[in-house]
């Protein structure tokens, strides 16, 4: 598993990427979707390991092993795109959507260790390096995606790469 530190790193650009898809929909009434896509974001990037603690009892222990249930792959990726296809119908759609950012990138990010992470079935590996090493990595990947992700949206791919395009169209 990626260190607190680099999930918090990673939860931020997690919402950056919520808050620029729910700019680009609309975001509500003085652009609150976008605000509270973000600050979803931020909060579902720790959330896989925060919601195994039994925080109803007094010794806050787990209350599922670590990485089944709440590091599913298919939930998240069923929520992203449920919150998605409800962005402009629902005011929960905005959070929701930044919530499901932030838990596919905590996967993300847990995924190249050996313990994997379920994404359907079973638990699936990259195998790359053990946990807590390694972090600058997933870190620089997560900003790169945002900045991306945010340059096309807020930018209209100004600082893009157009060479690439006019690589790709030959």
């Amino acid at each position: 598993m990626a260190s607190s530190k680099a999930h918090q790193a990673t939860g931020f650009a997690a919402g950056v990427i919520a808050a620029a898809i729910v700019a680009r929909h609309g975001g509500g009434p003085f652009q609150a979707g976008v605000l509270l896509s973000f600050i979803a974001g931020m909060a579902g990037a720790t959330a896989p390991d925060w919601l195994e603690v039994a925080w109803w009892s007094r010794a806050r222990r787990l209350w599922i092993t670590h990485r089944t249930l709440t590091h599913w792959g298919i939930g998240w990726l069923a929520l992203l795109a449920l919150s998605y296809h409800l962005l402009g119908h629902s005011i929960y759609a905005a959070p929701a959507f930044g919530f499901a950012c932030g838990g596919l990138m905590h996967l993300f990010a847990d995924w190249p260790n050996p313990l994997g992470v379920p994404w359907i079935a079973g638990r699936h590996s990259l195998n790359l390096w053990n946990s807590g090493n390694c972090d600058l990595i997933v870190v620089a990947a997560s900003w790169a995606a945002a900045w991306f992700i945010g340059q096309h949206v807020w930018l209209h791919d100004a600082y893009g790469l157009p060479w690439l395009r006019h690589l790709c169209a030959g």
